[in-house]
Order: structure tokens, then C-alpha cells, then sequence
């Protein structure tokens, strides 16, 4: 371990995990795979991942970290000296996420200090420079979305386009960065005080945003939307793929975090029951969240809907010259089928100022990541009375979420480079990681850095994650040996493991590591050339594109950078051995010839 310090009690390790797990994740990645995988339905596939796979590797690596009681590096090496890459590894993937996730929590620092506004900066667009009318870019597009792709981002056309540093974002992931510096500083000692805050904050935020989000007109329409089952799509092998990765990921197995955490425990603390509390914790969570963001987006899409209505109903009385209270929202569609049988020609000169209003249409359109948490979730508080207050909260909530996911990131390269003894003051080592990080992460606050931030998001955890935790249950059941795995437990905690945590470490988890990772390759084999969506300032939207022959040649050492450290480390381990033995040889040879 990086100090002696344990935690201080129990629920000081329940809380850095949970404030870890629990991170953006659950607000913008699960809402959306509800919305693209039946709604309700896919809690059936969701919740037999948790129990097959997510539960027993969240045990196992509390249980490695517990008893090796050192950082993921110096915990897989003790294990066997060949698997100090397994540590490694984790290590090289979450310092990529360590570069890249400060960012979010720079954005959330950009939106929080513009919400102090008489009316908030994306409600509406900004005059052009001639104060003739609106920036043409903001009319073409919404102005949530020129706020974020231009006044936050300030994006460039492709990621070929560069452009120098947006100083207002450098500013904020400095801070981000300093705040999370003064959070580990001390080790656990500080980190375990931070916890208390960023792992329940975020629970009240949620509890006064449902309390607001289902009173909201329309809000039941995006309830009811993601309570409703389409059985349909458990026929596809997506969902069930998609239920297991965002089990996986939304747990943060493989990152060397929870070895981490685990390693600050007692020997006898009782991590079998925190592992469960942890994990049905983070999936019900996700389930509240979607919950509140649903009926939001609720709001959202009737909002949109009657506003559809609203302009046809104007377009038709202006058209057709009828009474003001002659047509309503309500009978509109009416309206439009008796114009179009009685005055056929008049009807057909709209052409194509007709627009179709579709209320299952605008529930349908799915959105996660940055788009959800910035673009859909600002148009939405927008249109919400006091929408000041409301966006304060829940830009705090995304700042305390993803600051917790961030304490255990940075711990997880901590806590290894302690073990080595790189740096004995562990206040020099914390700054030294955080100095490089935010050096590193200015990139992503350049014109182009929001491609560059896409490609680490899409491919620079993935594919590695479901390596190092395949080596990882591989390792555990077969190289230690589950008999052996079982002692230590029954050590710890007093008894031996039972039937569920050996069938499923030592069978069902590994098959379904495969089958991911097998998937993994094929689907990125069958995806042809790797694509980005880039911002079209003349259109108003994001176009696919393809990405230039550099950038997918950086994709590729992205993939294999972390792997790479598994076979090498091995090797390297092989040949240094090898290299010892033979001189033991030749200095015997050479005694016995004396």
C-alpha cells in the first residue's frame, strides 16, 4: 500500500466505491440503452448480467486487493511474477482515462458558472455581429447546441482542422485538476472524508430532480415510454451484449481502482457483503436515474410536440383563414385530414411547410453521452421555471459524480506507483500524476479536442478492460487455482466460498468474458474504417465521418498500448530469470574448475 493508513471505518470503503461506481454513466449511458433496447425489457437482460457476471468479478478483485494488500501492479505480481502486466495494464488504461474524463468535469465547471445568468446563455441565440438577427450557425442548428459546440467547445470542422487552446475550458480543467489534487493529497485520510459528500450529494440532487422532473407536463409520456416493454428486442444478441458491457464498465472492473480501495481494508473486513451492497447500489441507481431523466425527457418531447402543433395549427388558420379558436392542439390532426378532403389544392400548395408531429417520434430519438448530459438535459431546463436553480443542481450532480469517478481513477495509478517506491512523498507523487494529466489533457481543450476526447472515450478502455479481466478470472481460478482462492477467503472472512461465487468465477464469467471480447473484435472487424461524428457549422449537425489514416493509426496503439504490457512484461520477467540461472551456472562452472 501507498501509507499504512487503513480506512476508518467500513462505510468509508462502501462510500468510495459507490462513489466511484456510481458516475456518469448511470446518467447518460443506461437512459439511452433503455431507450435502444425496449425500455423496460431491458432490465431482464441487465439485471442477469449483474448476477452473472458483474457481482463475482466485483468480489473477486475487492478480495485480491484485500488480501495482497498492495495496488493492482504489486498485487498481480505477487501473485505470480509473470503477471505484473495484468497490473500494468490497468494502469496504462486508467491513466488514458485519467487524461480524457477531467474534461467532462471541466464542461460541467464551464455550464455551472454560466447558469448565474438572468437567462441562461443556451435558451436562446446570441445576435450576429451586424445586430441584424441571430448568428446564422445557432439558427441553423438549436441554441443548446451552438452553446456547446461553440461557445464551450469552439469546435473546428474535422479532427484534420486544428486550432489553438480555448482558454475558458483550459481554466476549468485546471481547476477540475486541483480539486481532485486537494481530494487524494493525504491518501485515504482525505479521500475518505470527500467520499462521505460525493457518494451522497448526488442521491439528493436526483431525489428534488424526480420530485420536479414527474410533476412536469408531459413527464408521464417518458415514464410510461421506458416502462414499456418491447420483448421483441431481447431476441437481438445487442442487447444482451450491451447489458453486459454496461455492467461491466458501469462497475469499473479492470481498472485496478477496486484493488486500490480494497487494499486500504482490514484483513477481516467482510468485502463479500460490501461487493453486493456496492453493486445492486450502482445498477439500482442507474434504474432511479433513468427514472428522472425519462421524465424529463418526457417533458422534452411533449414540449417539442405541442410546439410542432402549435406552429401547424398557425400555418393552417393563416392558410385557410379561419377562426383563432376554430382549431386547437387538440383536434389538429383533424383538421389537417378535413383541409386536405375539402380544399385538396389549397392544402397541396403547403408543400413542404407541413411539418409531421410525432410525440412517439421525438421519444424515439436517442441520445447518450455528451449529447444527453449537455445538449438534450439543457434544452429541457430551459423551458423549466427558476431554470437557474435547476441547472446550478444538476451541473453540481454531474461535477460530484464525476469527481468520485476521478478519486478512484487516480488512485488506481497511485497506489501502484507507491508500491514501487518511485516517489517516497506521496503529496510529490499525486502532483507529479496530476501535473501530467492536465499537461496531457490540454489537447482535448484545443478546436479538434473533441475528436481526440470521442476516439479515447470509444477505444481507449474497451477493448482492454475485457482483456485484463479475462487474464484476471483466468488467473484466479486456474493459475492460482480456486482451492487456494478459497483459503484466503475463508481466512478473511471465516468461511469458504459457496456454490454461486465458485460456478461463477470459475465458469459462467469467463465464457461470458470470451463471448464479449470475441464480439468485440468481429464487430470492430465488420465496422470497416473507424468513424467520428463531426460538427458541420453550415448545416447545423453532426456529419459521419471517417477517420484520417493517422488518427486510425492512433486508434490502433490506443488498443494494443495497455494489452501490450501483459505478454511484454511476461517475457521480459522469462528472460531475466533465464538470464539469472545461466549465471548461477557459469559461476558454479567456474568454482568447480577453481
Amino acid at each position: 500500500m501507498c501509507l499504512t493508513h487503513t480506512w476508518d471505518n467500513p462505510m468509508q470503503f462502501v462510500l468510495a466505491c459507490v462513489s466511484y461506481a456510481v458516475g456518469l454513466g448511470n446518467v447518460w449511458r443506461f437512459p439511452y440503452l433503455c431507450q435502444m433496447h425496449g425500455g423496460g425489457g431491458f432490465l431482464i437482460p441487465y439485471m442477469l448480467m449483474l448476477v452473472l457476471l458483474g457481482v463475482p468479478l466485483f468480489y473477486m478483485e475487492l478480495a485480491i486487493g484485500q488480501k495482497m494488500r498492495l495496488g493492482s501492479i504489486g498485487a498481480w505480481r505477487a501473485i505470480s511474477p509473470y503477471l505484473g502486466g495484468v497490473g500494468m495494464a490497468s494502469v496504462v488504461t486508467s491513466m488514458y482515462l485519467c487524461l480524457y474524463y477531467n474534461v467532462i468535469n471541466a464542461w460541467s465547471f464551464w455550464y455551472l458558472f454560466h447558469s448565474f445568468q438572468s437567462v441562461l446563455p443556451w435558451a436562446e441565440c446570441p445576435v450576429n455581429s451586424n445586430l441584424t438577427g441571430p448568428v446564422e450557425e445557432c439558427e441553423r442548428a438549436t441554441p443548446t447546441q451552438y452553446f456547446f459546440y461553440r461557445e464551450t467547445l469552439d469546435i473546428s470542422g474535422s479532427i484534420e482542422e486544428n486550432g489553438g487552446i480555448h482558454m475558458g475550458q483550459a481554466l476549468c480543467l485546471l481547476l477540475a485538476w486541483i480539486i481532485v489534487y486537494l481530494f487524494i493529497v493525504k491518501g485515504v485520510k482525505s479521500t475518505g472524508k470527500v467520499v462521505y459528500f460525493t457518494a451522497t450529494f448526488p442521491y439528493l440532487v436526483l431525489i428534488i430532480y424526480l420530485i420536479r422532473g414527474v410533476t412536469l407536463h408531459g413527464a408521464i409520456n417518458g415514464v410510461k415510454y421506458m416502462f414499456t416493454p418491447k420483448m421483441e428486442q431481447l431476441a437481438k444478441p445487442t442487447t444482451w451484449i450491451n447489458a453486459a458491457t454496461q455492467i461491466f464498465f458501469s462497475l469499473g472492473l479492470g481498472f485496478g481502482s477496486l484493488i486500490a480501495f480494497a487494499s486500504y481494508n482490514q484483513y477481516n473486513n467482510n468485502f463479500e457483503k460490501q461487493a453486493i451492497v456496492v453493486s445492486m447500489v450502482n445498477s439500482s441507481t442507474s434504474i432511479f436515474a433513468s427514472i428522472v431523466t425519462f421524465s424529463i425527457y418526457g417533458f422534452k418531447a411533449t414540449f417539442n410536440y405541442e410546439s410542432c402543433l402549435e406552429r401547424v395549427r398557425l400555418l393552417l388558420l393563416n392558410t385557410f383563414d379561419l377562426a383563432e379558436d376554430t382549431i386547437s392542439l387538440e383536434n389538429v390532426n383533424h383538421w389537417i385530414a378535413e383541409l386536405n378532403r375539402t380544399h385538396p389544392e389549397q392544402f397541396a400548395s403547403l408543400g413542404g411547410r407541413l411539418e409531421t408531429c410525432d410525440l412517439e417520434a421525438e421519444l424515439d430519438t436517442a441520445v447518450e453521452g455528451t449529447g444527453l448530459a449537455f445538449i438534450v438535459y439543457s434544452e429541457a431546463i430551459k423551458n423549466m421555471p427558476v431554470s437557474q436553480l435547476w441547472s446550478v443542481l444538476y451541473f453540481i450532480m454531474l461535477l460530484l459524480l464525476g469527481m468520485g469517478s476521478m478519486l478512484g481513477n487516480v488512485i488506481a495509478v497511485i497506489t501502484p506507483l507507491s508500491d514501487l517506491k518511485f516517489i517516497s512523498v506521496l503529496s510529490y507523487l499525486v502532483g507529479l500524476v496530476c501535473l501530467f494529466c492536465l499537461l496531457l489533457g490540454l489537447g482535448f481543450t484545443t478546436r479538434s479536442g473533441n475528436y481526440w476526447f470521442t476516439m479515447f472515450n470509444d477505444y481507449g478502455a474497451t477493448f482492454s478492460l475485457l482483456f485484463i479481466v479475462l487474464i484476471e478470472v483466468i488467473t484466479v481460478c486456474y493459475i492460482y487455482g480456486i482451492k487456494r482462492f478459497e483459503k484466503d477467503v475463508e481466512d478473511m472472512l471465516g468461511h469458504r466460498l459457496n456454490w454461486y461465487w465458485k460456478i461463477m468465477l470459475a465458469g459462467v464469467s469467463p465464457i461470458l468474458l470470451i463471448a464479449l471480447f470475441i464480439f468485440y473484435i468481429v464487430n470492430y472487424i465488420q465496422g470497416g474504417t473507424p468513424t467520428y461524428q463531426a460538427w458541420n457549422k453550415e448545416l447545423g449537425k453532426s456529419v459521419v465521418t471517417e477517420y484520417p489514416p493517422y488518427a486510425q493509426a492512433f486508434i490502433g496503439l490506443l488498443l494494443a498500448s495497455s494489452v501490450c504490457c501483459i505478454p511484454l512484461t511476461a517475457l521480459y520477467t522469462y528472460c531475466k530469470k533465464r538470464n539469472l540461472a545461466s549465471g548461477k551456472r557459469e559461476r558454479t562452472v567456474s568454482t568447480v574448475s577453481a
